[in-house]
């Protein structure tokens, strides 16, 4: 865990990294996969990040404790590092806003900084760090995973379906083409699968552009065609979300069913020994 940004993508140590600090053979290798979109920040490290320490110059960033992993975050690579990322790239950027130990307020400060037009405050900010004109973000993410137990301010469904369409409202205060992705269910091995799914489809309404799918697989039983046939269990994932998405929309009675979001998703062949110990992300 860990090797996703730093020494993954963006490692300016190594002798592959070009001026901008990214691999250049990584970033080749991305390339060949034909991505659309990526998201960042990704994962259980966005339910404890705080966009504002990753902008600015390198040097004054701060290092924090990152407290999803236990690990040493540098953050210097932040906001503008992955925008510039994704232009290089041709991908489309999804923002993942801090909906666990963050606020509704911070998520619409960050939709400010990267969409509003300067001549206010947090706008000003970005066109400080050298991007006079707006970034354009339309994705965005309403948290992450905040139905998993070990999220960073987890809570039940219909904590987080308030929190999320207080933070969904004054995102789009500020931008009202954004497009938002609502946290759904994390696995289909949790209790609550499905059911939280339905309770937060039904409290944000039409507020909801996407509902987002989560899956991680590996072959653990040493079992081969069990592991290559996985994609049938992915299948029905897909059909049973979308049944509750068209289950909301009837009851709901709205001309508008959520999408599904595919935004998390692997072949899994480490161990879960994933304590950071207070060593750099990097390191």
């Amino acid at each position: 865990m860990g090797r996703a940004v730093y020494q993954g993508v963006y490692d300016p140590s190594s002798a592959h990294a070009g001026e901008d600090g990214c691999r250049q053979d990584v970033l080749e290798a991305l390339r060949r996969q034909r991505y659309t979109a990526m998201r960042y920040p990704g994962g259980n490290f966005a339910s404890g990040y705080h966009w504002l320490d990753g902008i600015g110059p390198r040097s004054q960033r701060p290092v924090v404790r990152e407290l999803a992993w236990q690990s040493l975050e540098s953050n210097q690579f932040g906001t503008e590092e992955y925008l510039a990322l994704c232009q290089k790239m041709g991908w489309t950027p999804m923002l993942t806003v801090n909906l666990g130990t963050g606020t509704p307020e911070e998520a619409r400060n960050w939709v400010e900084y990267c969409n509003a037009p300067a001549g206010s405050r947090f706008a000003n900010l970005r066109a400080a760090n050298g991007s006079p004109d707006p970034h354009g973000v339309k994705l965005w993410c309403l948290g992450n995973e905040m139905d998993g137990p070990w999220q960073l301010g987890h809570v039940p469904a219909e904590q987080y379906a308030i929190r999320a369409q207080q933070a969904g409202k004054m995102m789009k205060d500020v931008d009202k083409s954004l497009e938002l992705v609502a946290c759904g269910s994390c696995s289909t091995g949790m209790k609550t699968y499905m059911e939280w799914d339905r309770v937060v489809l039904e409290y944000l309404g039409e507020m909801a552009d996407y509902i987002s799918l989560h899956r991680y697989v590996g072959n653990r039983n040493n079992d081969t065609a069990d592991f290559l046939a996985v994609t049938n269990s992915i299948d029905q994932q897909i059909e049973e979300m979308d049944a509750v998405c068209r289950f909301v929309q009837a009851k709901n009675r709205s001309p508008k069913r959520a999408y599904l979001c595919f935004d998390e998703w692997n072949v899994w062949y480490k161990n879960m020994q994933m304590d950071g110990e207070g060593k750099f992300a990097l390191t």
